[in-house]
């Protein structure tokens, strides 16, 4: 079993993140005061700080396509991948990139999306039909 990640992060409105994280891509709340709420994110603690400064975002070429960083995600099942997809459509979310097979027929193939949420944080979630060929090279 792997040890559950922790991270926190900052967001400019705990009520969006609050909406975000919560309703739209249905993470449980767990404890939170008026500055910072912790998530449940797919078993990983998730922690969204409340801030004023907006962070610079940059990007980088992967596989033709120009992805945010930084950026966080998790890899899921592909029944997964495909649930989520279907829920942010629903919520009416903005990719930053559809969900798409990235690296088709190379090492590493997977499906990707990128989004951002309501704060400008990029999220990345991806999936393996081969769990294998996540660190494969």
């Amino acid at each position: 079993m792997i040890q559950p990640f922790h991270l926190a992060f900052p967001v400019h409105d705990l009520v969006a993140a609050r909406q975000f994280y919560g309703e739209v891509m249905g993470c449980e709340e767990g404890r939170s005061s008026p500055h910072w709420i912790d998530f449940n994110f797919f078993g990983h603690q998730l922690v969204t700080h409340l801030v004023e400064a907006k962070r610079n975002a940059a990007s980088s070429d992967v596989d033709g396509h120009n992805v945010p960083v930084p950026h966080f995600g998790v890899v899921l099942t592909m029944a997964q991948f495909d649930a989520l997809a279907a829920r942010l459509r629903s919520h009416h979310v903005k990719f930053e990139l559809e969900p798409v097979i990235r690296f088709k027929g190379l090492v590493g193939e997977q499906a990707t999306m990128f989004f951002l949420d309501p704060s400008g944080n990029a999220l990345e979630f991806k999936a393996f039909e081969d769990q294998s060929q996540l660190f494969a090279k």
